[in-house]
């Protein structure tokens, strides 16, 4: 099965990507309807501590794997180059495993941003800003 990108103001052929603003996020979504052909719609938010998109000349890359737990058909796989590469199914266990992982890497990377950000971090920014160092 083979897929491309579809603008998100034509009917959804088989992907499609949108693009949403909020106030502290750009947020993305990849949404397209379940590969196994239940008809269920799926939407894989793409950021830094979620899935990643590139297209390329054979078609969009999605990374990392797909899994559609909460769907009845369970459908796991990979989007590469536009092709669909099917995966292992997993167990419940290894579902419980790979949504504490998630977790964890969400976890670490908030933790780093907020380090970041810190106020005093963010009120030395600003002083600088304001001699333009």
């Amino acid at each position: 099965m083979r897929c491309a990108l579809a603008p998100s103001d034509q009917s959804c052929q088989f992907l499609q990507a949108d693009h949403f603003d909020s106030i502290r996020f750009r947020i993305a979504l990849f949404a397209r309807i379940c590969t196994c052909g239940c008809g269920a719609k799926i939407r894989t938010p793409l950021g830094p501590t979620e899935w990643a998109v590139e297209e390329t000349a054979g078609g969009p890359t999605l990374t990392p794997s797909v899994g559609n737990w909460q769907q009845p058909c369970q459908s796991h796989y990979w989007i590469h180059e536009g092709e669909i590469r099917w995966a292992a199914k997993w167990t419940p266990a290894q579902i419980a495993a790979g949504r504490r992982r998630e977790q964890e890497r969400r976890r670490q990377y908030y933790d780093a941003l907020y380090r970041e950000r810190s106020l005093l971090v963010r009120f030395w920014r600003w002083l600088k800003g304001l001699f333009g160092a």
